[in-house]
């Protein structure tokens, strides 16, 4: 069965560790592995604006011996109304992998559905799964390293501010579960995570070690943490509101909240509004991992590619190039699950109405 990164636990927690050891031995050697020699293509999809993504992923290509079709799906007969499944139809025959960011999951899902080559969540208003392996890589590279099995950053403590019902709460919860990690998100009344994220992330917890809290109070989710995370107030396609900003204010991350923690990282998945979500002295300051953050972009993505275009030649019995001179295998196990289906098949599937 083909695998696809649709959400943060499309991967299992072992799959994640590996992934993100991976990302780290190619930000050390940036041409380490070249599964896309050919050059293979990859067809990038945006639907909404980029700067990290885009160039993250055309770059990664690149690097991975690869070719990179950029569409802009505006100017595609997708953008005029094509059915996913044609479009998924045509791109599996042309190209390697898929990517997309785009705002509805459920279009995502179908487009793995009807696809044969292995799907990449770049963003939807469900989650943004590629961003959250960079965080989790910038916070190995900053603060003590990933574990050698088992959860990657089992025990770490990770708060998140704001807005409690986007897509990053919703990856941060989910992700973080998978690696193990406490995660406590401070969001107003009305702006917590759904419930049925908070049940996928508690599920996942307590296989891994990991727990899952959500609180109206920013500084008893900063308490203690190493880690302290925002993402902007206004997402792509929605106004700025005053209403959103009064809800919102008491969780811009500040000094003084940065303090309760126990020599906390800042991350912000950019961009940011300095005054708003964030302090300037926060961003601007030696505890912001953001420009590190960004750069893991790269490498994380390059890592999740790898996993995928590695599995998806053991499903067909085909090597890469590149591989690791012992000849190992690379991959995780087989994936048996339908596109679209949870690591975690006892936990329902989340939906969040923002997009970042």
């Amino acid at each position: 069965m083909m695998r696809h990164m649709l959400m943060d636990d499309s991967l299992t927690s072992a799959e994640q560790n590996h992934v993100l050891h991976l990302a780290a031995q190619m930000r050390e050697d940036r041409f380490l592995r070249r599964p896309f020699e050919g050059p293979k293509t990859v067809a990038l999809l945006f639907d909404l604006p980029s700067t990290r993504t885009r160039v993250s992923f055309a770059t990664g290509v690149a690097e991975l011996g690869g070719h990179s079709l950029v569409i802009d799906t505006g100017a595609s007969q997708l953008g005029r109304g094509e059915p996913i499944a044609d479009t998924a139809r045509i791109l599996s025959r042309m190209n390697h992998m898929i990517v997309w960011r785009t705002s509805g999951h459920e279009r995502l899902v179908e487009m793995a559905e009807h696809a044969t080559v292995p799907v990449v969540n770049a963003l939807t208003d469900a989650g943004h799964p590629c961003q959250i392996l960079a965080d989790f890589a910038t916070i190995a590279q900053r603060r003590d390293g990933l574990e050698e099995s088992g959860p990657a950053l089992a025990g770490r403590t990770l708060a998140y501010c704001g807005d409690g019902a986007n897509n990053m709460a919703a990856s941060y919860l989910i992700g973080g579960a998978l690696a193990g990690m406490h995660v406590r998100v401070a969001a107003p009344a009305g702006w917590a995570p759904s419930a049925e994220t908070v049940q996928r992330a508690s599920a996942i917890a307590a296989e891994t070690g990991g727990s899952v809290t959500v609180t109206e109070d920013p500084r008893e989710a900063c308490l203690g943490a190493q880690v302290i995370a925002t993402d902007t107030w206004v997402s792509m396609g929605t106004e700025k509101d005053e209403r959103i900003e009064r809800a919102l204010r008491p969780y811009e991350v500040t000094e003084e909240l940065m303090a309760l923690g126990d020599d906390a990282l800042f991350l912000h998945c950019l961009p940011a509004y300095r005054g708003m979500e964030v302090a300037a002295s926060v961003i601007d300051g030696p505890a912001s991992a953001v420009w590190d953050e960004a750069e893991n972009r790269l490498h994380a993505q390059k890592a999740l590619m790898t996993f995928l275009a590695d599995a998806a030649s053991s499903s067909t019995g085909q090597a890469t190039t590149g591989e690791a001179a012992t000849g190992e295998a690379t991959t995780g196990p087989a994936d048996t699950r339908a596109p679209g289906d949870s690591a975690h098949p006892s936990a329902p599937t989340a939906t969040m109405e923002a997009a970042r």
